[in-house]
């Protein structure tokens, strides 16, 4: 069978048990069609780049399938159908990675990060204050 993967985002106002929920129906539609979906990855609340139906964010999850056309061609029907779900991109892929997608690593690094300020740990990646070279004085007559 054909490996895909598959995102889709839902709307923001939606919470995260009725994404979990519609994970899990769409999850039923493929297995019920002879499929099966593998791993599955919430990313979480997320901003959009620009307003899609009204909304600023969008609640955004990948799922790996492992399912013949038909039955992630009735998904992707009933997701178009389905008013909580604002986009949604399935690829034909060649294999499927069992480890974090680039998204779910960018967001463990930025927690780390956000981890260590809030702790009192020191980054490496910025220079302190005092390391830096004093400013020159600002002109008054700047154009």
């Amino acid at each position: 069978m054909p490996l895909y993967e598959h995102v889709f985002l839902a709307r923001q106002d939606v919470s995260t048990q009725q994404v979990e929920q519609l994970v899990e129906q769409y999850k039923g539609l493929i297995e019920a069609n002879g499929g099966k979906v593998g791993k599955i990855e919430n990313w979480g609340l997320r901003s959009l780049a620009y307003r899609v139906k009204k909304n600023r964010k969008a609640h955004y999850t990948m799922m790996n399938i492992d399912a013949p056309h038909a039955a992630v061609a009735e998904m992707e029907r009933q997701m178009g159908i389905n008013e909580d779900i604002l986009r949604f991109m399935t690829l034909k892929v060649e294999a499927h990675d069992e480890e974090q997608s680039a998204m779910m690593q960018k967001r463990d690094r930025d927690d780390r990060r956000r981890r260590d300020d809030r702790f009192g740990g020191e980054r490496s990646d910025r220079p302190e204050r005092s390391d830096r070279p004093a400013r020159g004085p600002r002109r008054a007559d700047a154009e």
